[in-house]
């Protein structure tokens, strides 16, 4: 979903000085996880385009102010992120759909979710009212309270779970190492 980096950055900038004024280009850096460097970067250009000023206080400290058309930049930042969003998660929607209809059409009943984040949650919502049970997740880290009421699995534990199929949960192409590892048989899974 990421292919406006600079955007996502800028917008991160706006919202952490949003929140504090007063703050290091190290702690930006370690709040929005991008290098001291980058930071410095991108602080120049918002301050070139005259979306901050910088204001230079006692103990070698600097304030960090937003001006009206830093806001305005602000506001198309979060806008463009919002659509991008949307359209990511329209889009993966349409794929969960159309992976279950190819599920119902080969006569998968019980479903082994692998995955365990936003996609998904978004799987288990779409299965609602379709004849597709989910009868567990496989997660690489623990979740105490499990899944939406499913039992959570490790990749250690899935051989002894009964399902029809697995479906990947995941957009990360990493996901098929860890299956082929775990010896699954590959023509029971189904990828997004």
């Amino acid at each position: 979903m990421n292919n406006h980096p600079r955007e996502d950055i800028s917008l991160k900038l706006f919202d952490e000085l949003t929140k504090e004024s007063v703050i290091t280009q190290r702690a930006l850096a370690d709040r929005i996880g991008v290098a001291l460097g980058l930071v410095n970067a991108y602080i120049k250009r918002l301050y070139r385009k005259g979306h901050i000023k910088i204001k230079n206080l006692p103990s070698n400290r600097v304030k960090y102010i937003i001006t009206p058309k830093g806001f305005a930049e602000k506001a198309k930042l979060t806008y463009s992120y919002m659509n991008r969003s949307m359209d990511y998660f329209r889009d993966v929607r349409q794929k969960i759909e159309q992976t279950y209809a190819v599920m119902l059409a080969s006569d998968v009943e019980n479903i082994l979710l692998w995955g365990d984040g936003e996609v998904a949650e978004l799987c288990y919502i779409s299965a609602r009212g379709l004849p597709l049970k989910i009868v567990g997740v496989v997660a690489d880290r623990g979740m105490e309270k499990g899944f939406f009421g499913h039992n959570v699995y490790s990749i250690e534990n899935v051989n002894g779970i009964e399902y029809d199929a697995i479906l990947v949960a995941s957009l990360d192409g990493r996901t098929s190492e860890k299956i082929n590892k775990a010896g699954v048989n590959s023509e029971r899974v189904y990828y997004l």
